[in-house]
């Protein structure tokens, strides 16, 4: 297995059917001055069902009765975002979704991949989706819910997009969504299960815990077409035939 760089510039489109998947922000990590010092943002995707755009942009809030299960697939039916940045990148995120033709208002489902600030910053622009951050589930207004999500069991969102749980950079309750059927195949959004292509010389210094995300990183090459890491450009997985 390689990795190459998948050429463009954000926002870059996925098409598919059911899902299309949009990288609104390119996340990025950049030494800055003395030390240790780092600027860094996370990656922004916007997965955007196939029928949400044929109806009104106007979404219902999730059901409150049913099971987690039952909500988070209602949940799924509108435009979802995967992570939001940081604080910093407020502006810029309502720019990139309103290019989109998506309001605040309408995304339905926000999945943060772990709990760092540069992922989630902007929760608070989208008080009116459910929150799937980490493990946590919860519907508008803080009602929680339980799932079981886990690495040999992941949560089913609709028909090719699901969430795993991809423990390691920030413990054991991250999280990637995993969207199959796209015109390059199954695109898996894994926050900083990579931080970018070609990071195996950096990653295990930034893992809380290196044994699980290696873990993790096999799972989603055996998997993916194309990953949207951390910070950094998306990229395609490339599978080679052995050699006889």
């Amino acid at each position: 297995v390689r990795t190459e760089p998948l050429l463009g510039e954000p926002p870059l489109l996925v098409r598919g059917d059911p899902y299309s998947v949009v990288v609104l922000l390119q996340g990025y990590a950049e030494p800055e001055g003395v030390g240790d010092a780092v600027r860094a943002d996370g990656s922004v995707t916007l997965v955007l069902p196939h029928a949400w755009g044929s109806v009104s942009g106007h979404q219902e809030s999730p059901p409150e009765g049913g099971g987690a299960n039952t909500a988070l697939e209602e949940a799924a039916r509108g435009p979802i975002l995967v992570d939001t940045g940081g604080p910093w990148a407020r502006e810029t995120l309502l720019a990139a979704l309103a290019r989109q033709g998506v309001a605040p208002g309408d995304v339905t489902l926000v999945v943060g991949t772990h709990g760092h600030s540069d992922h989630i910053g902007n929760l608070g622009l989208f008080p009116g989706a459910a929150l799937l951050v980490s493990h946590d589930f919860c519907l508008p207004g803080g009602r929680y819910l339980t799932h079981g999500l886990g690495e040999e069991r992941p949560l089913r969102l609709g028909p090719g997009l699901e969430v795993w749980a991809t423990p390691g950079h920030g413990g054991q309750r991250d999280v990637s969504v995993v969207v199959a059927g796209t015109a390059l195949g199954t695109v898996v959004v894994a926050g900083d299960v990579f931080e970018r292509s070609g990071d195996e010389d950096s990653w295990q210094a930034l893992s809380e815990d290196p044994v699980a995300q290696e873990r993790s990183r096999k799972r989603v090459l055996g998997t993916a077409d194309v990953v949207v890491p951390g910070h950094g450009a998306p990229f395609r997985v490339v599978r080679e035939a052995p050699q006889p």
